[in-house]
């Protein structure tokens, strides 16, 4: 049996859970065979599997951006992030939104309401908002608080960080505040400001989220621990990397 690994010394090489290995020994995916009702896995076969993993990993590596490791987007799958988000967005009533450090939207936005799509469809409106994404990067206060954007509907924000530095941003909001429609001067300020038709503004102005109080203080309870739920699956990635990192070099010996 010298040259079959057992279970638990395939779990030290790759550093994965006993499930994760059973469930890719039954999918076929890892050289795998039965003895009795124990898995025992080929060490060649084993060896040569892994090589093939690292080499793809390199390939990956040469073909993507100089530094995945700090790319947010090279770390998570995206479409997994964006289920997260709908999910949340649909359960607490407000949009969700990554972007990364600078205000570019990573993800597209779940859950987002009428008003805000209708107003981003103005340059100047997009750009005030990315301008509203920056700021909420650059307070890099612990406790998430409301701030008010570019027509004073409300936004908070929760940080991503994968290892020890700061990658990317949560965004969610858009609640309406306590005065809520503005003045008839108001709308007119704020048409002419991001530069979108006064009355597509009328037409949505009612639709936006609106939260009680309490509802306000529960989303933000929670969206630093929604952000830390991506954080934590881009911080799984980023160890996956590094271990195929080290196989592919173990791999050129």
């Amino acid at each position: 049996m010298a040259s079959y690994l057992t279970t638990k010394q395939l779990q030290e090489i790759l550093q994965v859970d006993r499930t994760t290995i059973y469930r890719m020994a039954d999918g076929g995916r890892l050289p795998a065979v039965k003895v009795g009702n124990q898995w025992r896995f080929p060490r060649q076969e084993v060896e040569r599997w892994l090589k093939t993993q690292a080499s793809v990993f390199v390939g990956a590596q040469e073909s993507a951006s100089p530094h995945p490791r700090t790319d947010l987007e090279k770390l998570v799958a995206i479409d997994c992030v964006h289920q997260i988000l709908d999910t949340f967005g649909d359960t607490l009533g407000v949009m969700f939104l990554v972007t990364d450090m600078a205000g570019k939207p990573i993800t597209r936005p779940s859950n987002p309401f009428p008003l805000y799509e209708a107003v981003m469809r103005s340059p100047v409106a997009r750009q005030r908002y990315q301008d509203l994404w920056v700021a909420l990067a650059q307070d890099l206060s612990l406790r998430p608080d409301f701030v008010p954007g570019p027509m004073g509907l409300l936004w908070t924000r929760g940080l991503i960080r994968v290892g020890q530095e700061l990658q990317a941003m949560l965004v969610t909001g858009g609640v309406a505040p306590t005065e809520w429609p503005p003045s008839p001067e108001e709308r007119r300020r704020m048409a002419q400001e991001l530069a979108v038709d006064p009355e597509l503004l009328e037409r949505h102005l009612e639709q936006v989220p609106h939260l009680e109080p309490e509802s306000q203080e529960r989303l933000l309870s929670l969206v630093q621990r929604i952000a830390d739920i991506i954080a934590h699956i881009a911080t799984e990635r980023s160890n996956l990397f590094s271990k195929l990192q080290h196989i592919a070099e173990l791999s050129k010996v």
